[in-house]
């Protein structure tokens, strides 16, 4: 399930949804990605997240997709907000549903770094200094590299 919203989200209603009724999910591993305080040794007032509405879905749905066929996995769970966050804020949540703990662990860690580097989202930072737009970061695409994907996501 894929949601891109403004509106925050409830860490532990979207994992019970997840789960459903479904007596056959072993683990579920998840990953909260939130507002840092500080970027690039400034503080951060706020940032604000926009993005390509119809082909962020898109992309996600690819991603998505790719973790389905390579995993073992009864669901998955992507919601990414955008708009104007402020550091503590809850800016993504990633989750994957199996039979199996390391597949979970496996397909969560897949998708936040596809999420992280394919997405198309873009950041602007607010810092006294003013706004600066965040830069693709080299780490984030040797991540993706080292999962030796089958497909291009």
């Amino acid at each position: 399930m894929i949601k891109i919203q403004q509106k925050n989200f409830d860490v532990k209603a979207e994992l019970e949804a997840l789960k459903g009724n479904n007596h056959s999910i072993g683990g579920i591993c998840s990953f909260i990605g939130l507002v840092r305080e500080m970027a690039e040794n400034k503080k951060l007032s706020a940032m604000t997240l926009e993005q390509y509405p119809g082909m962020t879905e898109k992309v996600i749905k690819k991603i998505e997709n790719e973790a389905l066929q390579r995993w073992s996995l009864h669901s998955t769970l992507i919601i990414h907000r955008f708009g104007r966050l402020k550091p503590g804020e809850q800016i993504v949540l990633v989750a994957a549903a199996s039979a199996h703990r390391e597949v979970t662990f496996e397909a969560c860690h897949f998708l936040i770094d596809f999420l992280k580097t394919r997405a198309p989202f873009w950041k602007l930072e607010e810092t006294q200094d003013g706004n600066s737009w965040v830069a693709a970061r080299d780490s984030d695409e040797t991540a993706v590299a080292n999962w030796k994907h089958p497909k291009q996501v």
